[in-house]
């Protein structure tokens, strides 16, 4: 039991100096690290350099990971991006298509209006849908009839002139006779001697000019217009020019022409057939109102 008892104080006395040594130690560090706090910084900053190899080492397999990730995500956003530019390229080439319609008809219904016509004399518009066929040689088919106020005798224009007329009507839709018919007999006028005549179709390319007056001095180049007589076409519309045959024949060359005919006008013209009713002058019907009354008596 001696030694134990002797070695109790040697082991309190250890313990003591050693709490007083570690006291002494953080009580020293911390003034060192107060008063030379570069040290530390210094310190800090070697392990720094020393560690920052060691880091960016083991910073590539995250970066690459997180790239990687980055070019999916950028990849399926340009997949979709490329998805959503197609189908909007697509609508916009079928708009494309209907503008590239609408102008072209729009053209056409702006030619149509070239024509001059009285501003009083209404009109439907219709399309040419079909040719030939029927009684005559020289007609085509226009998608308007009866509901749209269309009715035979009725003129037909295009936008260089006068077509020719109606013949028969349906309820949606109505035959023309053009102006090469044979059939075809249209009143006119050629300008400028303003000469009578009738523009008489034989199925050639050019009609003929019947009726005219022997000592007329008509010549190649003169303009044929509408004369408006028999009061089923109105006067003035555009027919074609005056031209020579080979032999020697004046003919009419359409402005018309049936192989680019689309889009034409049917004038619903009324001729002024109705007159109203005139009351005689008051001195007339003074003796007439005496005259009936000697009568009555």
């Amino acid at each position: 039991m001696e030694p134990n008892r002797t070695a109790l104080p040697f082991r309190e006395f250890s313990h003591r100096i050693s709490l007083i040594f570690m006291l002494t130690l953080a009580a020293a560090l911390l003034l060192l690290g107060r008063a030379e706090t570069y040290v530390f910084d210094r310190a800090r900053q070697v392990v720094t350099d020393l560690a920052a190899p060691l880091l960016e080492v083991a910073s590539r397999p995250v970066a690459a990971t997180r790239r990687l990730i980055e070019r999916t995500d950028e990849y399926a956003y340009v997949f979709d991006e490329n998805e959503r530019l197609r189908a909007e390229n697509a609508r916009l080439l079928a708009w494309k298509e209907e503008a590239l319609k609408l102008q072209a008809k729009v053209a056409r219904y702006e030619a149509l209006l070239n024509v001059q016509v009285d501003p009083s004399i209404e009109y439907v518009s219709g399309r040419v849908v079909s040719d030939s066929g029927g009684p005559f040689i020289d007609t085509v088919l226009v998608n308007v009839g009866r509901e749209q106020g269309v009715r035979s005798g009725l003129a037909v224009i295009d936008s260089d002139g006068l077509v020719g007329r109606i013949v028969a009507t349906g309820p949606k839709a109505s035959r023309v006779l053009l102006l090469t018919d044979l059939n075809s007999r249209i009143p006119v006028v050629v300008e400028p001697a303003q000469y009578k005549a009738i523009l008489a179709g034989d199925n050639t390319e050019w009609p003929t000019l019947e009726y005219l007056a022997t000592q007329s001095a008509v010549s190649a180049g003169d303009r044929v217009v509408t004369s408006g007589d028999g009061g089923l076409i109105p006067a003035g519309i555009p027919v074609g020019l005056v031209i020579q045959t080979s032999d020697g024949e004046l003919r009419v060359q359409t402005f018309s022409d049936r192989g680019r005919l689309d889009f034409v006008r049917v004038l619903q013209y009324e001729f002024p057939s109705q007159v109203r009713r005139q009351d005689p002058p008051e001195l007339l019907r003074g003796d007439a109102d005496s005259e009936s009354v000697e009568a009555a008596e």
